[in-house]
């Protein structure tokens, strides 16, 4: 087992290793922005979907050169006004940066200016969305592979989990590795979405465009199509920029994880971010520009088991032309191959900053404490397994269908991005005292708390009824439990403290030992209890199932004929079991025991084997894992185990 763990997650790193995961500028762009940078793989294409279904009932569009309703040009603003936002939460979370050089996320900012529930509400948010990053972004990946080869379709749910599980097992050996595999898809998704801008501009070019033939079927208005006005088309605007906004999740990234990068830390966080917008800005506006220039759109379809073909598969082969031969195929395949690459890694920006957040709630006392143990390989081991599980639970019940699991998507991070700048706008207002130009900052954080703002209350209204209902009605829940177990820590420690002030006297001790049929491993444990028991203070008990006559079995009668053989001097208490149980009627029994003598402290021995082989383990010993389990909640009860060694060539 050591070998197996070791051969995945490799070496183990000592505490004074911790510099070994920093990571550069070119890999912590690769780590912390492909989450951001990927969805541009399905923003547009959301856009898209939205205005669709708007349409639904008055036009019926499935096809590159089919007449086009103006409607899909709306897509445009949306996305225009969608880059706007991204501009001025990049601005604000560069300052975030600054202002926070050990770690800005939305929780920190939220906790040291707003107060404790509105830490808790951004804390919620964001484990919530990190959670849906992995499962949204693997499952987005797995679709643009099936849009490429969809002899594949109908095996997403399986092949999403699968590329998980591989995300998670990177993500285990340490932050460094994963970042350095997590290079490649990421710049070479860059490289291959730039070029599908620069050729798709270029045959959009009259004169390129004139000596070009397969742009013969571009799309054009159809000037007869039904139009909206009024509040349908602000109705419509405002479904459509919510759905885009899935565009802009995985911005806040850098600024969790600022101490993951070299030295100066803060200083080449914010040089990343500046990268991350720029190109995230350039992609996305250029994709959405081309798929209307182009008469690219989707649709959701009705059918949750059936993913259709995404947007910018159809935009690639509008754009390159014909993809079965030569270099327009090639062209294709490698985008398809890096954009399902870059949305499969995209999924380690939550891999790095989820199990991080868990850990400083973990530290917080508002989640388990376990959240805030590293492991082996300096990570925070329990946050990504816990991550794994619960994305792969998502994926299963959502069929891995981003129509499905994207409406629940960007509510979460825009609560948080709305409490990360108000929290900003009041760190400044703080420091007006000593921090020059703080109101210029306070204002350029303001604007992102109003714009973050506005956006989540359009998504909660407009995606309400898609999904998320499910996140309005989560976070609350959540925030709940955080308070209920931070109450719990608070108890203990009290208590604990308190204890130290009360008496402690010498309690009589009655051993009791739990035994089936002789053996060494009985007659060892029999040895101990009488080593720490008073004289006369040791008894076992024993469990009978008699038959349907109510006549003792054979085993006991095996048992009690050699019981004063080999344990003179110990009484044995045969307790009948007339329902085949063991773990209830011991429970009982020293119930009743524990009453008839309240001054004795009960101490219960059970005899376990343990097997050479790790896996013989399985075979044994469930019943005293099970006993265990019951006793340790009693009152004055302490409860040992006795290994019985078995020999190797018994096995």
């Amino acid at each position: 087992m050591p070998g197996f763990k070791r051969f995945f997650l490799g070496r183990r790193l000592a505490n004074d290793e911790t510099h070994h995961t920093q990571v550069n500028n070119f890999i912590g762009l690769s780590v912390f922005s492909s989450d951001a940078l990927s969805s541009v793989a399905y923003a547009t294409q959301e856009i898209m979907a939205s205005l669709s279904t708007n349409l639904h009932g008055i036009v019926a569009v499935t096809a590159i050169g089919a007449a086009v309703h103006p409607i899909y040009h709306l897509s445009i603003p949306v996305a225009l006004g969608i880059v706007g936002l991204l501009v001025i939460l990049g601005i604000g979370y560069r300052q975030t940066i600054t202002a926070y050089p050990g770690g800005g996320g939305a929780y920190i900012v939220a906790k040291e200016n707003l107060g404790e529930v509105s830490a808790l509400v951004a804390g919620a948010s964001l484990l919530a969305d990190y959670i849906l990053t992995v499962s949204v972004s693997v499952a987005a990946g797995i679709a643009a592979i099936t849009s490429a080869a969809p002899y594949l379709q109908g095996n997403n749910v399986a092949l999403t989990i699968a590329c998980i599980a591989l995300i998670a097992i990177a993500n285990l050996r340490g932050v460094k590795e994963s970042g350095a595999l997590f290079a490649v898809p990421t710049y070479g998704f860059v490289v291959m979405m730039l070029t599908l801008l620069l050729w798709g501009t270029l045959k959009s070019v009259p004169a390129v465009a004139a000596i070009t033939p397969d742009l013969a079927h571009m799309a054009a208005p159809d000037p007869h199509a039904s139009t909206f006005t009024g509040l349908a088309l602000v109705w419509i605007f405002m479904r459509a920029f919510s759905a885009g906004c899935t565009a802009l999740t995985g911005v806040e990234a850098i600024s969790n994880g600022i101490q993951a990068f070299k030295e100066p830390s803060a200083k080449n966080a914010a040089k990343t971010m500046v990268w991350m917008i720029i190109l995230l800005g350039v992609m996305f506006l250029g994709i959405t520009l081309l798929a209307s220039k182009f008469g690219v759109i989707a649709t959701h379809n009705p059918d949750p088991l059936f993913v259709p073909e995404t947007l910018l598969s159809q935009l690639a082969k509008a754009i390159y032309g014909d993809v079965t031969h030569g270099l327009p195929k090639l062209l294709y395949l490698m985008n398809q191959g890096f954009t399902f690459a870059i949305l499969v890694v995209a999924a380690n920006t939550a891999y790095a900053d989820f199990p991080r957040l868990a850990a400083l709630m973990g530290r917080d006392n508002y989640l388990p404490k376990q959240f805030a143990s590293q492991g082996d390989r300096l990570v925070f081991s329990n946050g990504i397994i816990i991550l794994t599980l619960v994305s792969c639970f998502l994926v299963w019940l959502l069929h891995a269908n981003t129509s499905l699991l994207l409406p629940l998507y960007a509510l979460g991070v825009f609560t948080g991005f709305t409490l990360s700048q108000t929290g900003m706008v009041m760190h400044w207002v703080k420091l007006k005292k000593t921090e020059p130009r703080w109101l210029t900052k306070a204002i350029t954080n303001g604007v992102g708390a109003v714009a973050a703002g506005i956006v989540m209350v359009d998504i909660a209204i407009t995606k309400f009824t898609h999904g998320a209902w499910f996140i309005v009605v989560l976070i609350p829940v959540m925030v709940i439990v955080f308070q209920r177990i931070h109450r719990h820590y608070i108890r203990v420690k009290s208590r604990l403290a308190a204890s130290r002030t009360e008496y402690v006297y010498a309690r009589k001790n009655r051993v009791v030992v739990l035994v089936s049929r002789i053996h060494r491993g009985t007659l060892e444990a029999i040895r101990y209890a009488k080593g720490i028991a008073e004289r006369g203070q040791v008894e076992a008990i024993t469990v009978d199932f008699p038959d349907a006559h109510g006549k003792p079995s054979a085993e006991r009668a095996r048992l009690e004929a050699d019981w004063h053989r080999y344990c003179e001097g110990i009484p044995l208490r045969v307790i009948e079991s007339g329902f085949r149980k063991i773990v209830e009627p011991i429970e009982e029994e020293l119930d009743r025991m524990r009453a008839a003598e309240p001054e004795l402290t009960f101490t219960v021995v059970l005899p376990e084997f343990v097997s050479a082989k790790w896996w013989g383990n399985l075979l044994h010993n469930q019943t005293a894992l099970r006993l265990k389990a019951i006793l340790i909640s009693k009152p004055k009860t302490v409860v040992i185990s006795i290994p019985y060694h078995l020999d190797s060539d018994l096995e």
